[in-house]
């Protein structure tokens, strides 16, 4: 998607707040950013990072440095697999504008060599809030990729796809209760913004977001409307 559309499409739909997570990558962030300068819109940096475990995990910052210091991290860990456009899709970095830059060469759409459990914890370590992705999906999504949700995983919210409801994804995955849940985001196309997950805080920040998902110092959190 090109970076002013999405900041435009934000706009239009009400969002105020949204973060660019790229599969494994962070490389179009700083763009959104520039295209949305001098709106009321703020992008926050992130990546949905692909465990060793197959698990979709969204990893949120405050800052262009935290990112870049978790970017430097997951390419470590990114076995070194050549993308096959034919068959996975350009990788594009684009401008703010939305003018071509260049082209992603390594695969992106594969498994980073860390681990849910030390994800969470250097993302934690970072500054970051980390939240796996989808987890009633069958494909890339917690429950079915382990099984349940680990005892001691430090998570503080969940994110359920867009094809279920809290209540049905609480009623068919009882280990959910104790989670707050996010409706899912995820946009390919500038039809799929979504705008449904609603914040009352004093500010986009990842400490902000935080108190909101555990209910303190007056901010809330809430899923605006059931999407099935």
């Amino acid at each position: 998607m090109i970076p002013p559309l999405i900041v435009q499409e934000a706009l239009e739909r009400g969002i105020q707040v949204l973060a660019i997570c790229d599969h494994n990558a962070s490389g179009n962030i700083a763009s959104v950013q520039k295209a949305a300068e001098g709106t009321s819109l703020t992008v926050l940096p992130g990546m949905e990072l692909q465990t060793k475990e197959e698990v979709h995990l969204i990893c949120l910052f405050d800052t262009l440095d935290q990112i870049a210091a978790w970017q430097a991290r997951v390419d470590q860990a990114l076995p070194a697999i050549a993308n096959r456009p034919q068959f996975f899709g350009e990788q594009y970095l684009v401008d703010e504008t939305g003018d071509f830059i260049a082209n992603e060469q390594r695969l992106l759409v594969v498994s980073a060599d860390i681990s849910l459990d030390q994800a969470v914890q250097e993302v934690v370590r970072l500054g970051g809030l980390p939240i796996p992705a989808h987890v009633d999906r069958r494909t890339n999504g917690l429950i079915a990729n382990l099984g349940f949700i680990p005892p001691d995983l430090q998570v503080e919210a969940l994110e359920i796809s867009r094809h279920t409801t809290p209540s049905d994804a609480r009623r068919k995955f009882p280990q959910l209760k104790d989670f707050p849940l996010l409706q899912n985001g995820d946009a390919h196309r500038l039809n799929e913004l979504l705008g449904v997950n609603e914040f009352l805080i004093e500010a986009p920040t990842i400490v902000e977001i935080r108190r909101a998902l555990k209910n303190l110092d007056g901010r809330r959190f809430r899923i605006l409307k059931e999407l099935v």
